[in-house]
C-alpha cells in the first residue's frame, strides 16, 4: 500500500497528500465514538469497522508514512458546554503535531460567538461541525453571529450536512441553501460531497465560490454500495476540480487508506484534477506553501 501511495505521489510530482478530513480526538471521546460505531447506532445505519484502531502515536505515523503532508483534527460536539473544551484539546494538539491543522468547532449555545472567536484568534484554520449528531439547523439563531465572524475571517468550515448514511431532522441541501443565501461568504467545505445529494450540493458549489467538497469514503466500494456517485455528474467534477478537496475520515474506515486514493484515481478524471484533489487544492486552501 505504502509503495503504490509513493508511487503516485512521484507520478502526480507531490510532496505528499492534504487530507482535510481525518479525526483525532481526546481518548476518552474517541473510544466513544468507536463504541458507537461498532454498535451500529442510528446515525451510521451499519456496522462500521476501524481499520485503524491504534494508539495517537501509531496512528500519526501511520498517516505520515502514507505521505500525508498535512490533516486535521476534526472534533465536533454533540451536546452543550462540550465545543469550547474540544478546541482547548485540539489547541494543544496542533501545537504538539506541527503538521495538524488547527481545528475547532462550535455548537449553537450562549457563548458560542466568545469561543469561536477566541478560536480564530488563537489561530484555528478550519472548524468542524456535524449537523447529524448535533441534531441541530446550521440556521439556529445561536449561531448567527458565528456564521458572521466565520464569513468575515474567511476560515473554512466542514460541516457535514448531507443526509447520508443516515439522514437526521435537519440535514439535507435546503437547510445549507438558506444558510449559503444569509451569509454567501462563507468558506464551506462539504463533507462526503454530501453523500448522497451529490447533485444538489453541486448545484451550491457552482453557485457559491466559497464551497468546496471533499471526497470522503466517497466512490469507495463501502459507499458506492449504497450511495452511488452519478457517472453524469463527472463533468461538473471537472469543472468545479480546484474545489474538491481530498478526505478520507482516518482512522475511521472499514478498509486500508489507499482504497480512497484508488478510488479517486480509477474516476479517470485526469492527472492534473488528481493532484489538484490530493494536495494542490489543500495547500492553497490553507496556505501550506
Amino acid at each position: 500500500m505504502t509503495d503504490y501511495l509513493a508511487d503516485l505521489r512521484a507520478r502526480l510530482g507531490v510532496p505528499g497528500f492534504v487530507d482535510v478530513h481525518t479525526h483525532f480526538m481526546p481518548e476518552q471521546v474517541l473510544r466513544k465514538v468507536w463504541a458507537y460505531f461498532d454498535s451500529a447506532g442510528p446515525l451510521t445505519g451499519r456496522e462500521l469497522p476501524i481499520t485503524y484502531r491504534d494508539d495517537e502515536q501509531v496512528r500519526l505515523k501511520t498517516l505520515r508514512d502514507f505521505g500525508v503532508r498535512a490533516f486535521t483534527s476534526l472534533v465536533y460536539p454533540h451536546k452543550p458546554d462540550m465545543a469550547a473544551w474540544l478546541n482547548e484539546w485540539a489547541a494543544d494538539f496542533a501545537a504538539r503535531t506541527p503538521d495538524c491543522l488547527h481545528t475547532a468547532t462550535f455548537f449553537p449555545e450562549h457563548g458560542a460567538d466568545s469561543y469561536v472567536e477566541d478560536a480564530v484568534e488563537s489561530g484555528a484554520r478550519l472548524f468542524k461541525v456535524h449537523i447529524q449528531v448535533g441534531d441541530f439547523h446550521p440556521g439556529d439563531p445561536l449561531l448567527r453571529p458565528v456564521w458572521g465572524l466565520l464569513a468575515e475571517a474567511r476560515v473554512p468550515v466542514l460541516i457535514h450536512c448531507g443526509s447520508g448514511p443516515a439522514p437526521g431532522t435537519f440535514t439535507g441541501p435546503d437547510p445549507i441553501a438558506a444558510l449559503l443565501e444569509r451569509f454567501p461568504r462563507l468558506r464551506l467545505i462539504i463533507a462526503h460531497m454530501g453523500t448522497p445529494e451529490y447533485s444538489e450540493f453541486l448545484d451550491l458549489a457552482e453557485r457559491y465560490e466559497g464551497v468546496h467538497l471533499d471526497t470522503t469514503m466517497v466512490w469507495t466500494d463501502f459507499t458506492e454500495a449504497d450511495a452511488p456517485y452519478p457517472r453524469a455528474e463527472h463533468p461538473r467534477l471537472l469543472d468545479l476540480g480546484d474545489r474538491v478537496l481530498f478526505g478520507t475520515d482516518f482512522p475511521n474506515i472499514p478498509y486500508p487508506y489507499a482504497h480512497q486514493v484508488r478510488a479517486l484515481e480509477r474516476l479517470d478524471l485526469g492527472a492534473d484534477w488528481l493532484r489538484k484533489v490530493l494536495h494542490d487544492n489543500g495547500a492553497r486552501l490553507f496556505d501550506l506553501d
